[in-house]
């Protein structure tokens, strides 16, 4: 539970900081973030694995490369669905924010493994 927290967390930081620094991405406050966050996560759950099935021809003859519209589309959905002051617009906007998201989460996430202990993984024996 508490991995669950920590990495919704760290990804209302990761928007955050995406909007910040992107232009054409435009966020309110950080409650905004975090309802985002869980938006963004619904997305990447239900939606993403949908678009990646359905764009694979396009993804093997661009190598992988067809994977960044993906992200784009759906952080642009996000953008759409969310309930919040969260907006995205254009296509480049999304394209780089996905792309910017993503560093940024893998930073503060590693940032943050560093002062947050893992639970313990061992096994209580007899």
């Amino acid at each position: 539970m508490l991995n669950f927290l920590l990495t919704w967390f760290v990804t209302a930081i990761s928007l955050v900081i995406t909007a910040k620094f992107i232009p054409g991405i435009e966020l309110g406050s950080f409650s905004d973030a975090l309802i985002a966050a869980v938006v963004l996560g619904l997305v990447n759950a239900t939606v993403k694995p949908i678009l990646q099935i359905l764009t694979l021809p396009l993804s093997i003859l661009s190598l992988g490369l067809f994977l960044l519209v993906v992200n784009a589309i759906c952080f642009s959905l996000v953008g759409y669905l969310s309930p919040v002051a969260f907006t995205v617009h254009g296509f480049w906007a999304p394209f780089f924010g996905a792309i910017v998201l993503s560093l940024v989460s893998s930073l503060v996430s590693g940032l943050l493994s560093r002062f947050v202990p893992e639970p313990s993984q061992q096994i209580q024996g007899d």
